[in-house]
């Protein structure tokens, strides 16, 4: 990364390790990018109640250069369309403050995700999905949910998918999967202990296993492709919110892959499981 590459998230990604002051300095620019660009160290200095000295610091402990230099970085950051949040809802936002920042948010780890993840390694996904014998989806607390999703994605496509959100439940499906079958393991953090015990089982067994997890975490030791989605959120003391969009959306582009694959002859099998529920609804109303 050089110095002019996505400076804001280099601020929010260094906020835990600043001084009390850099992190006043830190928060004053990130509450108002665009304002800063076109500030003089000593507006800023006054909006984050600092002295210039602390500015000056704070600038070259991030790039290396000065405040003048530092407008230019944060400068092109915006202007590459670099994703932008605060992430921190405050206890006294108003119900509108909270939604902007949660919206924003969501934005912000998607655009993040769509230029984390390679095109090469969605294709190669796909294709295994695409040929498995049989698709199991697992997913612990959180995940529970979005490999619920994946199963009812999936399970249109005319093959056999299930999905299991019980430890235990997991860990006999995969000791029973054979090559030929594709275990899709999501986890946020890629570190619950027993998730990568039933990846390294599943693997053992001769299964394909993708893992949907954060980059580098032990969970990726034991897959065969692991699709990057990073950490973004303190899910130590919050559940994950906006990051779980990217991991539904990653879902809907795995599931609309293998859909392609079909064929369009397959449109056929999905008219009928359409056609199959339409009694079920009420008829539009014309306005």
């Amino acid at each position: 990364m050089n110095k002019h590459e996505d400076i804001i998230r280099k601020i929010q990604e260094r906020l835990s390790t600043l001084s009390k002051s850099e992190r006043k300095v830190a928060e004053a620019i990130l509450a108002d990018p665009k304002t800063t660009i076109h500030s003089s160290i000593a507006k800023l200095a006054a909006r984050a109640e600092v002295s210039e000295p602390t500015v000056n610091r704070f600038c070259r402990s991030l790039i290396g250069s000065g405040f003048p230099d530092f407008k230019v970085s944060l400068a092109q950051s915006l202007a590459t369309g670099t994703p932008y949040v605060n992430l921190n809802v405050e206890p006294d936002d108003a119900p509108g403050a909270v939604t902007a920042k949660i919206f924003e948010a969501a934005k912000s780890n998607l655009t993040r995700a769509q230029e984390l993840l390679p095109e090469s390694l969605i294709s190669r996904a796909v294709d295994v999905l695409a040929q498995a014998r049989r698709i199991e989806f697992y997913g612990l607390g959180a995940s529970g949910p979005v490999a619920k999703d994946a199963h009812h994605k999936f399970f249109r496509l005319n093959m056999p998918v299930v999905a299991y959100t019980d430890i235990l439940v997991q860990r006999m499906a995969a000791a029973g999967t054979h090559p030929g079958d594709a275990v899709v393991l999501i986890s946020y953090t890629g570190r619950t202990l027993p998730l990568i015990e039933t990846a390294r089982v599943a693997r053992e067994a001769g299964a394909s296993v993708i893992g949907i997890t954060n980059p580098g975490s032990p969970l990726t030791e034991h897959c065969s492709i692991v699709l990057p989605i990073e950490e973004t959120e303190d899910t130590d003391i919050y559940t994950p919110m906006s990051s779980r969009i990217v991991y539904l959306t990653l879902i809907d582009a795995l599931a609309t892959g293998v859909l392609l694959k079909r064929g369009p002859e397959f449109n056929a099998h999905l008219k009928k499981l359409k056609q199959s529920v339409q009694d079920t609804r009420l008829p539009k109303v014309e306005k």
